[in-house]
């Protein structure tokens, strides 16, 4: 937490001094208040001043009230712009820093706990900040300042007051101690909620398609009772603050009085101090449990700003490159015995890879479920980085590449068509934001997405809802290619995109970007191989290895397990 704080609070110094500053000047006014209290009761009551002393003593009161209330509402004041400021720039910083992540940095922390992390846990954090301005001053200094307070009364008595303070500050470090690792794991029980949320709503056809209603609700209440379990276990363990703050308080409060009765009948103490005494007690009792109400609020932080440590701890195993200086009469790109684990103790996913593909031409890439083909064409952009061997595109290793460059010599087509919000117009110009209507028409013909824009009311200014909800699988898939188009890359990248479009589309697709992309280098990731038939070369992959690299009619003949993927589609399409 100190280090969120030091990096961060630093932009505020001004609220941190007037701030603290103000509310120190109204818990001054607290301390005066009992004072006069008691000078009222023994001057203006005991002592015979009358009314008129008291009505000024009472005006003294309400104008140091009036003046604590305004020092209140600057630091009130002060303290929302300071948290709110840096909750902001935290979530802008954390945002920001999860962009220059990795795949495998995405894949370690998970979505849902890194929405957790940008949300609640900032929250909890800005509340922090809040309360450290608001009361983490005040409070102890009333605590303190009552006692030294009624020390100037009468010293005896005041010994109650230092009996008292180890007790409470006993039990505050005991519920702290034992509270602290049950919200670190609260946390966890938070993005597990996420996670079943996220999974619930996004899937929500499939729950539905599948009758799992009622399997997800079970689900989810496990999950939520698995929370409520932990945050009420913790919770009956904070709950024991204030009732035990208040009857260590109470029991000192009967003390004074009792103890204070005898010190009145001795002539040692009057009335208005003992009365001074209970006030001064009863103002240590409230700061007691704001005490305990904050370390309950900085316990929470605590936990939180580990958790968005962690994170800003994390750099991302992609570095970006110094540049690199492409090479003539190279190819376009290489693989020179590449290997590739997602996991460092597990087995490869990809194992000694090596193929070159020149400049315009076509690589198709072909196998079994979880054969690697995915992850092969994700060492290309440098989504993850080649373990061992390496990656070259115009004779350059892409480690070299700025990630800006390189990324912008390729358009990549994911598996899973992803569109945003916007209309059709703002996502195909993802991949060239100055891109005109022409250059947009003519990335939505190649990739036969032309026809069914042009039948919307409004073509190209059509909205498109979150994920694009409103579109088919198939029209999705088109626009996520006419989005890579649009870019004009020099390679392009179609991992399993054409998987929604029936065989005369695919086709047409096929067509249209031999027809219309001379110079650029397409690999086509499919599992259809009437998909990748006439491609210039075809690797297929099996469990991770290259087990055949050659044209269909070479594979045909030499490698069993491209003919076995042929045969058995054929004869799915003859039957």
């Amino acid at each position: 937490m100190f280090k969120l704080a030091k990096k961060y609070l630093g932009a505020f110094k001004k609220e941190l001094i007037i701030g603290p500053a103000a509310k120190l000047t109204e818990a001054i006014f607290e301390l005066i208040v009992p004072l006069i209290m008691a000078d009222i009761i023994d001057t203006g009551i005991n002592g015979g001043a009358g009314k008129p002393y008291i009505y000024k003593m009472g005006g003294l009161m309400i104008l140091m009230g009036v003046f604590g209330l305004c020092c209140a509402l600057v630091c009130q004041y002060l303290a929302s712009r300071a948290s709110q400021g840096v909750g902001t720039v935290i979530r802008n910083d954390l945002f920001r820093h999860i962009g220059t992540f990795s795949h495998a940095e995405l894949d370690r922390f998970g979505t849902p706990s890194l929405i957790t992390r940008i949300t609640n846990d900032v929250n909890q954090v800005q509340s922090a900040v809040a309360m450290l301005i608001r009361l983490v001053v005040r409070a102890p200094f009333l605590v303190i300042g009552a006692a030294v307070m009624a020390m100037t009364i009468d010293l005896k008595l005041s010994l109650i007051f230092l009996a008292v303070m180890p007790l409470a500050a006993a039990v505050l470090y005991f519920i702290m101690f034992r509270s602290i690792p049950f919200y670190k794991v609260i946390q966890k029980k938070l993005d597990k909620i996420s996670l079943i949320t996220r999974e619930s709503l996004s899937g929500a056809r499939v729950i539905r398609a599948f009758s799992r209603e009622d399997a997800e609700e079970k689900r989810f209440d496990e999950a939520n009772e698995d929370f409520a379990e932990t945050s009420m276990r913790v919770g009956r363990l904070s709950a024991l603050l204030n009732p035990l703050t208040y009857a260590i308080m109470n029991l000192a409060i009967a003390a004074i009085v009792w103890f204070g009765g005898f010190r009145v009948n001795s002539g040692a103490l009057s009335q208005g101090q003992v009365i001074a005494f209970v006030n001064y007690m009863t103002q240590i009792s409230l700061a007691l449990v704001v005490v305990a109400n904050l370390v309950v609020l900085f316990t929470k932080a605590a936990a939180s700003s580990a958790r968005i440590n962690e994170v800003f701890d994390t750099e991302t195993s992609i570095v970006d490159g110094e540049g690199a200086v492409s090479r003539e009469n190279t190819p376009k790109i290489e693989f020179r015995n590449v290997s590739f684990s997602y996991n460092a103790n597990g087995d490869n996913a990809l194992e000694n890879i090596s193929f070159t593909l020149n400049k315009g031409e076509t690589l198709g890439v072909i196998g079994g479920t979880g054969s690697g083909k995915s992850t092969l064409v994700n060492l290309i952009p440098r989504f993850y980085d080649a373990e061992q061997g390496q990656v070259l595109i115009d004779g350059e290793d892409v480690k070299k590449y700025g990630l800006k460059e390189l990324r912008k010599k390729i358009g990549v087509v994911p598996q899973k068509a992803m569109l945003f919000t916007g209309t059709i117009a703002d996502n195909l110009r993802w991949g060239n934001e100055n891109a005109s209507e022409e250059e947009l028409a003519k990335a939505a013909e190649i990739a036969q997405a032309k026809e069914f824009i042009d039948k919307m009311p409004d073509g190209m200014n059509t909205h498109i809802n979150q994920g694009g909800r409103n579109l088919s699988g198939g029209q999705k898939q088109r626009l996520t290619i006419a989005r890579a188009l649009t870019g004009n890359p020099e390679i392009l990248i179609l991992d399993d995109s054409a998987s929604a479009l029936d065989f005369a589309t695919d086709a047409a697709l096929r067509k249209a970007i031999a027809a219309s992309t001379d110079n650029m280098t397409v690999i086509i990731v499919s599992q259809r191989a009437n998909s990748i038939k006439y491609a210039d070369k075809i690797i297929v992959l099996d469990d991770g290895e290259a087990v055949g690299i050659g044209t269909h009619s070479e594979l045909t003949e030499t490698c069993e397990v491209y003919r076995e993927i042929v045969m058995s589609q054929e004869g799915g399409a003859k039957a």
